[in-house]
């Protein structure tokens, strides 16, 4: 039984190493190992490997070795048994686990700077005012861990630390190891930060397709994702005017095809749409309608309401041709039945009106305005629009 509980904590651990790095890994590659030699109450600076793009933590460990002594084990080879940095961050356990297992008797004080200037600055006066950290108890080794999110000395826009140390051994020279391992995070490490984020939501949004949508976020996210997973942002930018074009079309297609987002566009041009029939712009009323038909994901609804924009517009030719296409999508739909007898009515074919009118003038054109209020309704309308209105009593009497 103990074996069994103690091969499934294994599994489990092993199992949460795995997830654990997915977000990033320990750049052992581009780790930092230098003995430095400091002479007797002497200052130096050592400018650490430059930072892979996409780091948010950096591990470092200081050892002060008293002479021909070596390292029990490397920073790099402690870390591979933590599969990522919190689990150092969470007090002070985690430091003392990163601890060397020998030093020396000599003690240093030590601090980081971000800048060549300041580190030299404080070889001249010693003044650690300018760093990014300052250990100013002297010791004899020391180990911590740094992320962008706490401490100035790392940031996306810089990515090389100099370390700074003063020997407190007056007399002899002292040996100091510096150990340094960033952790990159493997999203940001293709460059993708969030001003390059926002630049191409920014340019997303000016696109005729965002342009159509009440709210483009959806889907300008959607040719974000699709951007990050395929370029690197340096990849990205040296793509030519042309490329980058034909980049943001494709990704734009795709994304206008995804199911929720397409829900919502349209669901937006019909909004459109409605509000610009009820402000009376007709004619900005008809492209927005004509987009959905255009993308084939036009109801019967959509071809009535064009249909009927085109009524007031005075194009009877092209209402009669959308009104008779909406007729073949669904032919229960009133509101398509309606607005053909207007037009077969306003173009001066009453016998073919007044049939359409008759039949359906005892039922609902929706569940709450029936067939002879909403023909009252567009009637009145009509008139105010200068439409031809000679047989519109005669229409209205069918009813009584």
């Amino acid at each position: 039984m103990n074996l069994k509980k103690i091969a499934l904590f294994i599994l489990i651990i092993a199992s949460s190493n795995v997830f654990a790095q997915k977000d990033g890994y320990w750049d052992k590659e581009r780790a930092t190992t230098k003995e430095l030699i400091v002479s007797a109450g002497d200052r130096v600076t050592f400018k650490i490997e430059d930072l892979p793009l996409g780091t948010t933590e950096i591990v470092y460990r200081i050892t002060l070795l008293d002479e021909n002594q070596q390292m029990a084990n490397s920073l790099v080879s402690v870390l591979k048994a933590i599969p990522d940095p919190y689990g150092i961050g969470q007090g002070s356990a985690g430091a003392v686990f990163l601890m060397s297992k020998i030093s020396g008797d000599d003690t240093c004080t030590y601090a980081l700077f971000t800048s060549n200037d300041d580190a030299k600055k404080y070889i001249i006066d010693g003044k650690t005012d300018k760093a990014c950290y300052a250990q100013t108890e002297p010791l004899s080794k020391d180990a911590k861990r740094l992320s962008v999110d706490k401490s100035s000395c790392l940031s996306q826009n810089s990515n090389t630390i100099w370390f700074a140390f003063q020997s407190k051994n007056w007399f002899l020279n002292q040996k100091v190891v510096l150990e340094v391992v960033p952790w990159v995070n493997t999203v940001l490490s293709r460059g993708w930060d969030k001003d390059n984020k926002n630049e191409i939501i920014s340019l997303c949004k000016t696109s005729t397709l965002a342009q159509k949508m009440a709210n483009s976020d959806d889907f300008c996210v959607c040719i974000l994702n699709k951007i990050i997973k395929q370029y690197r942002y340096t990849e990205f930018q040296k793509l030519l005017a042309v490329e980058k074009t034909k980049a943001y079309k494709d990704f734009g297609n795709a994304c206008y095809k995804d199911e929720d987002i397409s829900k919502n566009v349209y669901s937006d041009l019909r909004k459109q749409a409605s509000l610009l029939i009820k402000q009376q712009k007709y004619n900005e009323a008809i492209p927005k309608l004509n987009s959905i038909i255009n993308d084939g994901k036009a109801t019967a609804l959509d071809y009535s309401s064009i249909g009927y924009c085109f009524i007031l517009t005075k194009q009877y030719g092209k209402a009669l041709k959308f009104l008779k296409e909406g007729e073949k999508l669904d032919d229960t739909e009133l509101l398509v039945k309606l607005n053909l007898a207007h037009v077969y009515l306003i173009s001066d074919d009453y016998s073919e009106a007044k049939a359409i009118y008759k039949k359906y003038q005892t039922q609902n054109v929706t569940d709450s305005v029936s067939w002879k209020e909403k023909t009252k309704q567009d009637f009145t309308v009509f008139q105010k629009a200068g439409l031809p209105s000679k047989d519109f009593e005669k229409v209205l009497k069918l009813y009584n």
